[in-house]
């Protein structure tokens, strides 16, 4: 007896030890960036009281933070208003509509500023149009492109959110647009301020547009500094880092995944009238300013050519091999990316649903939280560990398994947060049973969980896949000599002025992104939105 409970104690602390080990490595590495960044700075001389300071850091800081306050407040007021009038009104094409204006999210904020430098000014598809560039044109694309990160959320929410209170105040007299600013409005602040936060990091942290536009943020003196004055460029990396985190912080991050839907009518509450076909006319124009023009934009461009030296693309007699190379290198980086994500951190998922206490919780604050390091900053710790690394780390510079670390890093926190919603959602039942019947821990994961939360895990995966297609700053940096995908591509055939190239990948690039966002992001909401009606 004696030997059997000293057995079970040994498997028991055998097991809280590897509980232990899979909630602290995932913290540890996801840890990393910005504690190599802060000890980097200090061993380097940096001074991030100083840096503050100074004249030639406030004006990027100060452009950075004037157009992520710019571009949120645009996209608060453009998402909100595109999720009212799909949800609430009888808009013309309305299932329709409800698609296509989320769809501008699987364009890169490179790729939209591509579309916009090349469709204006002299030899651009309307001529008569000055090339924006600078803040006008940073803020122009990044709103037009980042507006779904509130409509997405706003759209959820409305749809969750039963209609018997704004029945009730028309019935008290309350005329439509009364109980629509009185009653849903303030329902929707939650979500409006979570889709605006995403925004704000989303543009803070942005190089490829802001580079091609020529706007002076801290992203492009990060990038510009980072080989010929690296205390600086580390110290602005820590600086940023720094700053993300805090507003993220203040904000509280908000979960990606939609409310659940509750049972909610799907009559139409609002009649527009005589403003239906201005109102729809005006939805319709984001949907084609957003994403027809660009699209339209790139099809041109790859049908018209180019006869520049150098150019891989010449037009519609050319053969298309030369994207055999990146594209093979974007599905190979985001297929590993997505799968050593997933891998990485379901452990933390499992014990932070099953084992929920202070150091799950912390773990899991932590890879939430670096979801708001842009990815440019990650990218430079790691670079700048590889350099200085001792013996056989230092083969890592510029090596396939960093860039993949780079990618996990950045986006691991959707992974873990759909593995989350999955593991919870399995019924405690089916353990209870599993283990009345003999089956170990192993069994157990095998036979009843697996099954269960492989759909969820999956969907994270497939976030952190789109996420890899279309990132940037990581990409160039992390990535090794020759290892092109299509997000590099396009950026750097944009810069050499070889417009066809651009317009093919970048159809390539948006059209894959497209249906992975239908798959990923808006078919499980429409599908949800379609249960509750029916329910």
């Amino acid at each position: 007896m004696a030997s059997i409970r000293a057995a079970e104690t040994g498997r028991a602390a055998g097991a809280r030890l590897g509980w232990a080990a899979a909630v602290g490595l995932p913290a540890l590495v996801f840890a990393f960036p910005l504690l190599y960044l802060a000890w980097s700075s200090l061993r380097l001389g940096g001074d991030l009281a100083a840096t503050v300071v100074d004249p030639q850091v406030l004006r990027p800081l100060g452009n950075s933070l004037l157009l992520a306050v710019t571009v949120s407040i645009a996209c608060a007021a453009l998402g909100t208003a595109a999720a009212v009038v799909v949800a609430r009104t009888d808009v013309l094409a309305r299932r329709t509509l409800t698609v296509l204006l989320a769809m501008p999210l699987a364009i890169p904020s490179f790729v939209g500023a591509t579309a916009l430098l090349t469709a204006t000014g002299p030899g651009g598809l309307v001529p008569f149009l000055p090339r924006p560039d600078g803040f006008s044109g940073a803020s122009t694309v990044l709103s037009l492109l980042s507006y779904p990160y509130v409509y997405l959320p706003v759209l959820a929410r409305l749809r969750a959110t039963t209609r018997s209170a704004e029945e009730a105040a028309r019935l008290l007299g309350a005329g439509p647009w009364r109980s629509l600013v009185t009653i849903v409005l303030p329902q929707l602040r939650g979500s409006v301020a979570a889709g605006s936060l995403l925004v704000f990091l989303y543009v803070l942290s942005d190089f490829g547009a802001v580079a091609l536009l020529r706007y002076e943020t801290i992203t492009r003196a990060i990038f510009s500094t980072r080989l010929l004055d690296r205390s600086t460029s580390v110290t602005l990396g820590l600086l940023l880092a720094l700053l993300a985190l805090a507003v993220a912080a203040l904000a509280r991050l908000p979960e990606r995944a939609p409310p659940t839907a509750v049972r909610s009518s799907a009559a139409t509450a609002l009649r527009l009238g005589a403003a239906r076909w201005p109102v729809s006319v005006a939805a319709w124009g984001i949907v084609l300013v957003a994403l027809v023009l660009p699209g339209a934009v790139f099809v041109v461009w790859s049908v018209r050519g180019s006869a520049g030296l150098g150019t891989a693309f010449g037009g519609p007699g050319d053969g298309l091999g030369f994207l055999a190379g990146p594209v093979l290198n974007s599905a190979t980086a985001a297929l590993a990316a997505a799968a050593a994500g997933a891998v990485f951190v379901l452990p933390l998922a499992i014990a932070s649903v099953r084992h929920p206490g202070r150091l799950t919780a912390g773990a899991s604050a932590l890879v939430t939280s670096v979801l708001a390091l842009p990815g440019l900053v990650t990218a430079l710790a790691l670079v700048f560990f590889a350099i200085g690394a001792p013996g056989p780390l230092g083969l890592l510079y510029q090596s396939f398994p960093l860039l993949i670390l780079g990618y996990v890093l950045h986006f691991g926190a959707q992974s873990l947060r759909a593995s989350q919603a999955a593991v919870a959602a399995v019924p405690g039942r089916l353990h209870e049973a599993a283990r009345l019947l003999g089956a170990g821990g192993w069994r157990r994961f095998r036979t009843v969980d697996l099954p269960s939360i492989a759909p969820g895990v999956l969907a994270g995966a497939g976030l952190v896949l789109l996420s890899t297609l279309k990132e940037l700053p990581a990409t160039a940096l992390l990535a090794p000599i020759g290892f092109d995908t299509l997000a590099t591509t396009i950026y750097f055939a944009a810069e050499d002025g070889f417009f066809a190239e651009v317009g093919v990948a970048s159809l390539v690039l948006v059209s894959v992104s497209a249906v992975l966002t239908w798959l990923l992001i808006l078919r499980p909401q429409l599908r949800s939105a379609s249960g509750a009606s029916d329910g």
